[in-house]
């Protein structure tokens, strides 16, 4: 599956022409000149964002298969919203898509399947064969935490990933997550305590003060 876009510029505008993503927001005009949002062709949102959204999704599923699935999902949903988006932040929209695309598929128990897309659609999905960003991903991500995080809930699971490991905000992860943020802090307080209880060996261990010397006293001469 490869990243190229439709055929002609006809085609893109016809998709996200209407569009107003800030993510192509040009602000070279003159000074006093109207704001004009450009929306970005298919080509560059496949490109800026594939690997972003890739990593959030395999920091959500711990697996390479499933965070293809995933992503590929995700701009499914991604190229037939964008006539609704809404102009804000390009990069939260993306993060609630595949946040809640992850827990929509988690709520089904399986597999997100997209063999079944128009080919027009299909064609435009980014390419998500081997790769140095996924290479390094899969590599620095240690198996320990992967399995634990793979043992909280999916709910856990989300917030944990979003706050601690994407750094989100807790107003941004609730934002994304659609919660309140005394449901973040809560969900927050007990994944964490899960995680210590998963990982005792990750546990930072406590330093014990030293103990000053005694001086030995002298000994007289006879």
């Amino acid at each position: 599956m490869n990243a190229e876009g439709p055929g002609s510029d006809g085609e893109v505008a016809a998709v996200v022409g209407a569009v107003a993503i800030v993510h192509g927001v040009d602000h070279a005009g003159p000074v006093g000149a109207e704001d004009v949002w450009v929306a970005p062709t298919w080509e560059d949102v496949v490109r800026d964002h594939s690997a972003r959204v890739y990593r959030l999704a395999y920091r959500l599923t711990g697996d390479h298969h499933d965070a293809e699935d995933l992503t590929q999902e995700v701009f499914v949903r991604v190229f037939r919203s964008l006539a609704t988006y809404t102009p804000g932040t390009f990069e939260g929209w993306m993060h609630r898509i595949t946040t809640n695309l992850f827990l929509d598929q988690a709520r089904r128990r399986k597999r997100v399947r997209v063999d079944a897309l128009a080919p027009e659609v299909s064609e435009r999905l980014p390419d998500l064969g081997p790769g140095p960003e996924r290479e390094f991903e899969r590599s620095n991500l240690d198996t320990d935490v992967r399995a634990a995080l793979a043992a909280l809930s999916p709910q856990f699971r989300a917030v944990v990933v979003l706050a601690d490991v994407e750094g989100l905000s807790y107003e941004e992860v609730g934002r994304t997550l659609g919660i309140k943020l005394g449901t973040v802090r809560s969900r927050l307080h007990r994944a964490r305590a899960q995680l210590r209880a998963l990982l005792p060996h990750l546990a930072p261990v406590p330093r014990v003060p030293a103990v000053p010397a005694v001086p030995r006293p002298a000994l007289g001469l006879a």
